[in-house]
């Protein structure tokens, strides 16, 4: 008898590890959520394997390029609990920005049966080949920020045209507050050895170019700053060389927070920045929004996404959806292109309440 009873509680426990599959977040399926995908992917003329997919047995693989990054690590925290919500199975995990770390976490996603493999690349060209031995596996695959070729979908920005936006953005507190005769000294920072950040400092400088008063603003440092202590430290070196320095336009969160925090020390800290020193950047973080609604730091405005952290997760969990369901993203639809907009002192506490 206990022999018996042996064998059928190890039969138990190799069902139940043989259901493990894409490991991570939550497992099951919410109701809503089931029902939905389902009839979207009806609605879409897809296979019934797709269908199946969309419901009670979704497993995603997503792979970031740093979550140490402020603004990935909201989205992703608020991604997660969508997820939960819904019932998918996941696995969420950065590569601290090394391309073959990704391409590992990719195969292992690959091996492990994932109905859908999302990626934030660290290098997009590196990953191609991983990403298309996915699509032979069946498996579909979402790129997050590079218009990919081996992919089921791309959801993109027009970094050069972000840039632009933040460079527009930019000049317009430099014309308010500076002239030809008294010219705003402007650090920017970026990150030029990711592709599409290179592309959205561009945008900035062309930005700056094209809506600028003449000659009353000069380039004086280009430095790096992903993330905000390195942001930080590089614009306090800036500051050593260039005193008079006052205006900090960056490629992303980090480099809002860091440019916004050597600023609130050189000076004694808030409501003592002059009211001709200025921080644009793009993303949004709790902490961005936070320095713009105090009105007496140096963050002057933001380029945002699709608004708050939720709703930017939204957005992503609904391409997710779509990607599952079989919607038709050949041709001319393989590129989605993510909403923009700005966020300043007249919307910042619309955006917070979402966050």
């Amino acid at each position: 008898m206990k022999k018996k009873i042996l064998c059928a509680i190890l039969c138990v426990a190799m069902a139940a590890s043989m259901m493990v599959g894409c490991s991570g977040g939550s497992s099951g399926s919410s109701d809503s959520g089931s029902s939905e995908t389902s009839d979207t992917a009806d609605d879409a003329g897809d296979s019934g394997d797709d269908a199946e997919a969309a419901t009670d047995d979704v497993k995603i693989g997503i792979t970031i390029q740093d979550l140490k990054n402020d603004y990935w690590a909201g989205v992703m925290g608020k991604l997660e609990e969508l997820m939960k919500a819904k019932g998918y199975d996941y696995t969420l995990i950065d590569c601290e920005d090394n391309s073959a770390t990704q391409i590992s976490q990719i195969e292992n996603f690959i091996s492990s049966g994932c109905n859908l493999i999302m990626v934030h690349p660290s290098d997009a060209e590196a990953v191609e080949t991983v990403c298309g031995e996915a699509l032979d596996a069946g498996i579909k695959v979402m790129c997050w920020d590079d218009p990919m070729t081996n992919t089921t979908a791309n959801w993109v920005l027009d970094n050069t045209a972000l840039g632009n936006d933040i460079g527009k953005a930019a000049a317009e507190f430099i014309n308010e507050h500076y002239t030809k005769d008294e010219p705003a000294e402007v650090c920017v920072i970026g990150y030029p050895s990711t592709k599409v950040l290179l592309e959205r400092q561009n945008g900035i400088e062309a930005g700056l170019e094209e809506n600028c008063e003449e000659g009353n603003y000069e380039i004086v440092a280009e430095i790096d700053g992903l993330l905000a202590n390195e942001a930080q430290a590089n614009v306090e070196t800036t500051l050593s060389a260039h005193p008079d320095c006052g205006i900090y336009v960056g490629v992303g969160a980090g480099a809002m927070i860091g440019a916004n925090e050597a600023l609130l020390q050189k000076f004694g800290g808030a409501g003592k920045i002059p009211e001709n020193v200025g921080v644009i950047t793009t993303d949004v973080t709790p902490q961005q929004l936070e320095s713009l609604a105090a009105g007496d730091e140096a963050v002057r405005a933001i380029v945002g996404f699709e608004g708050s952290s939720t709703d930017t997760a939204q957005a992503c969990l609904d391409m997710f959806d779509a990607i599952l369901a079989g919607d038709d993203f050949s041709g001319d639809k393989h590129d989605v292109y993510r909403t923009t907009g700005p966020i300043t002192a007249d919307n910042v506490e619309e955006i917070q309440a979402g966050m």
